[in-house]
């Protein structure tokens, strides 16, 4: 299947212990990294999301 995302690209500082986490489960798994990453972002949770207001990286602050 072949997708098309809108790329916004994000740089994340991991610990080794992190990375090492992280590349041993996309060995097992066979996937990658950034599949893994998006996925643990989609089951986040937000509180009061009519109140939340998100904000694109291209926002000033």
């Amino acid at each position: 299947m072949n997708k098309k995302w809108a790329v916004k690209r994000l740089t994340i500082n991991l610990t080794t212990e992190e990375m090492k986490k992280l590349e041993c489960y996309c060995a097992l798994t066979g996937r990658p990294a950034t599949d893994v990453v998006r996925e643990l972002l989609r089951t986040l949770e937000v509180d009061n999301t009519e109140n939340f207001k998100m904000e694109t990286a291209d926002s000033t602050i």
